[in-house]
C-alpha cells in the first residue's frame, strides 16, 4: 500500500471525505473514506512526510484483510496495532461499528413472522456473525412464527459454549413462546454440525416437546454464512 504525502485539506473539495458524503451521499464513499471520517486527523510520517487520515485508514482495513466483517471482530486493543490509530480513535471505530449492527439487528427484529431459516438467520447474523468466541442464542416465537423475544444463553471460548436446557425452556414458558429456534456461531468459520451439536438439538426438541413447545430449527452461524440443521435434515 502506498501512502500520499499530500494532507486532505489541500484534495480538490469533492474528493475530501466529508465534503464528498455532502455532495454525494455516504453510499457514495470507498470503506476507507468512511472510515477516514472517523479516523478525523492523520499523522506525521516517518520521513517527514504527512500521513493522512485516509493513509491511515487504509492501513486499518489492511489489518483486517480489506473485509469489513473482519474489522467488526478486531478489538480496541487490536485495532490500536495500526500507527495513527489510539484509544480514542479506536473506541469511536468499536462504537460506529457497533451502531451499525444494532440497526441491522433491529431492522431484522421488526418482521412481522419468521417463514424461513434465511429469515432466523438475518436475526442472529448482528448479534453472532463478528463474535470471536461461542455464543448461544435462542428465538422465541408464538403460534404463528412471530418473534416474541431474542435471549442470549451463554458465552463459551473459541470452541465451545455451554447450553442449559432447563433455562432455555424456563425462558420459553416466561414468554409464553410456542415455538423456539437456537443458534450459535462457530469462530472457527466451519458450518458443520459437531456430534454435540446434534446431541444438543435432539435434547432441547424432547424436552420442548414435553411441554408443547415445538423447536423449529438449529442454527449455526458462520461469519457471513448460516447452516439450518433443519433444512439439512439433521433434526
Amino acid at each position: 500500500m502506498s501512502f500520499q504525502n499530500n494532507i486532505i485539506k489541500e484534495w480538490a473539495p469533492d474528493e475530501r471525505p466529508r465534503e464528498k458524503l455532502l455532495q454525494k451521499g455516504p453510499a457514495a464513499l470507498t470503506d476507507a473514506e468512511l472510515l477516514a471520517i472517523l479516523i478525523a486527523t492523520g499523522i506525521a510520517g516517518e520521513n517527514g512526510d504527512r500521513k493522512t487520515a485516509l493513509d491511515v485508514a487504509d492501513a486499518v482495513l489492511d489489518l483486517a484483510h480489506r473485509h469489513l466483517h473482519e474489522l467488526g471482530r478486531l478489538s480496541v486493543q487490536e485495532l490500536q496495532k495500526v500507527k495513527g490509530i489510539g484509544e480514542a480513535k479506536a473506541i469511536t471505530i468499536a462504537a460506529a461499528l457497533e451502531i451499525g449492527r444494532r440497526r441491522q439487528a433491529n431492522e431484522a427484529l421488526q418482521r412481522p413472522a419468521l417463514s424461513s431459516s434465511a429469515e432466523a438467520a438475518n436475526v442472529l447474523m448482528p448479534f453472532l456473525g463478528d463474535l470471536n468466541h461461542e455464543t448461544f442464542m435462542v428465538l422465541y416465537l408464538n403460534h404463528a412464527n412471530k418473534l416474541l423475544r431474542h435471549e442470549k444463553l451463554s458465552d463459551g471460548g473459541m470452541t465451545g459454549t455451554v447450553a442449559d436446557v432447563r433455562l432455555i425452556l424456563k425462558n420459553a414458558l416466561l414468554f409464553n413462546a410456542n415455538k423456539m429456534i437456537v443458534a450459535h456461531n462457530h469462530p472457527s468459520g466451519n458450518l458443520q454440525p459437531s456430534t454435540a451439536d446434534k446431541v444438543l438439538t435432539e435434547k432441547i426438541k424432547q424436552a420442548a416437546a414435553l411441554m408443547d413447545i415445538q423447536l423449529l430449527d438449529h442454527l449455526i452461524i458462520a461469519n457471513n454464512t448460516y447452516l439450518s440443521l433443519a433444512d439439512e435434515g439433521l433434526m
